[in-house]
This record gives structure tokens, sequence and C-alpha cells, in this order.
């Protein structure tokens, strides 16, 4: 075994060591408490429960009429439109801006890097919101996450639009396909590993945001997942084995989702790095 190897190994081994430290930990440190009693779970330790407690979960999800329920329709609502119009509209501007070099297609890459540093303004999007009419309802949010998460998606479907031949295009339009047609036939089927990666990296964005619904989608009619664990903190602030089960619950979309389409993230980050 040469040094170059060795050192891949180590570098390896490290890194699984510090995820499980940084992830799998905390993770299972949250689980086992979720299932305890109050008592027990208040001495915040690592142990397993005597007894697991299932009706921990149950009682977190009657709290308050259902709360949980209710962000768990609203945060799907909103992470499933928002990455279907991430997806359609992306792809499209990620083709156009790979395929075509001038300097409309210039200026139109540096406004999407743009939008990457630039930070959203709260008060005049809910100025603007409020003349639209959408301020408080789940399109004007839908919206804003579309907005805030195009510049990067963008970019992603442009990195992956080049590993895909152009031969595959001037044949379709040899056949007589139109530009549209050929994206749609030929080009967008392509991209199913990076519309993995977007819907996984979208969807765990969207549900984690806690920011923007609060700001941009007030209401107890109108709560997601992580606004609910920020009206718990008070509720539950001496029932660490309520606040726990309610992490739990929050996490476990994502982390199923992630294990179904973990197969595909990696390809879609890296694929775009293989050509340019």
């Amino acid at each position: 075994m040469n040094r170059k190897n060795l050192r891949s190994i180590l570098a390896t081994a490290a890194g699984v060591i510090a995820g499980f430290f940084i992830f799998v930990i905390p993770f299972l440190f949250m689980l086992v408490n979720s299932l305890k009693d109050r008592k027990s779970a208040n001495k915040l330790s690592i142990s397993l429960p005597e007894t697991i407690h299932l009706e921990n979960f149950a009682e977190v999800i009657r709290e308050q009429n259902y709360m949980l329920l209710r962000a768990y329709k609203n945060s799907f609502i909103l992470a499933f439109f928002s990455i279907i119009l991430l997806i359609l509209f992306s792809s499209m501007a990620g083709y156009v801006l790979q395929r075509r070099s001038d300097r409309r297609m210039s200026a139109a890459s540096a406004l999407i890097l743009a939008g990457l540093m630039v930070p959203p303004a709260i008060m005049p999007t809910i100025w603007v919101l409020q003349t639209l009419g959408i301020y408080k309802t789940m399109f004007g949010m839908i919206l804003i996450e579309v907005a805030l998460h195009t510049p990067f998606t963008v970019m992603l479907y442009r990195g992956f639009m080049a590993s895909i031949p152009v031969e595959l295009e001037d044949a379709s339009y040899i056949d007589g396909c139109s530009g549209w047609k050929t994206f749609w036939t030929v080009v967008f089927p392509l991209l199913k590993p990076v519309s993995a990666t977007v819907t996984i990296l979208n969807a765990v964005s969207v549900f984690n945001d806690f920011m923007n619904p609060l700001y941009f989608l007030p209401g107890s009619k109108n709560v997601t997942l992580q606004l609910t664990l920020y009206s718990f903190i008070g509720q539950f602030s001496s029932s660490y084995h309520l606040l726990f089960a309610d992490v739990i619950l929050i996490v476990l979309p994502m982390l199923i989702l992630f294990f179904i389409l973990n197969d595909r993230i990696v390809d879609g980050m890296t694929a775009g790095a293989v050509k340019g």
C-alpha cells in the first residue's frame, strides 16, 4: 500500500468518525430520550430507556389541537410545489446558460450568482407581497422559497448539463424536433441524478426553514414544522421527552427521503465536474 492510498483511507476514516460524532450520536441521544418518561429524559443521558414510551409521540401529535399534523400538511405542500417549480424552471435556465454563450447569458449568469451572495430583504419583500395580495398565503411563501433557492439550483443544473453530449440534441434536431421538444424528450430525462440531488437538498432546506415562514407566513393555521419546535420549546421546556419526540417527528421525513435518493445524490453533485 503506497502513501497516497494510506492517506485516502485515513481521510475517509476520519470523515466517517467525525460524521458519527456530529450527526449519529446527537440523533441517537434525541431518539433514546424521546422514548423515556419525563423524569428519566430530564437527566439528559444517552442510556437506553428502561421502558419504551411510544405514547410520547402520540401526546406531541395531539398537542394544541393537532398542530403538528397541520404543520406536516403545510410543510409538505410548501416543499412539494417549491421543488416542482425549481426543477422545471431551473432545469430550463441551466440548459440555456450552458448551451448558449453570449453577452446576455453572461449577464444572466452574473445576476444568478449575485442571488447567491445578496441576502433577502425582509421588509421590502413583505411590502411586495402585501401589494400583490399574497402575504400570509401559501402561494406567496412558495414563491419566496423558489426565489431563494433558484440561484443554487440553476448552478447545479448548469454544471450537470455539461456532462450531456451535444450530439444527442443534434440528432434530435435532424429528426425534426424543435428546441422545446428536444429539451423535454431528450435532455430532461437525462437529468434524473441532478434532479434527485435538487430534490433532497431543497427539501431539507425548505423543511428546515424557520425564519422565512416566521416572517412571510405567520398565523397558527399556516404553521410549519420548524415553527412547531419554536412553540414547543416554551411549552415543553421541562419535558424533554416530548421536546425530543417532536424533533424526531420533524427529522423523520427528510431522513427517509435521504435514504430513498441517496444513490443519486452524489452523482448529481459530481457529474458536472467530470466535463467542463
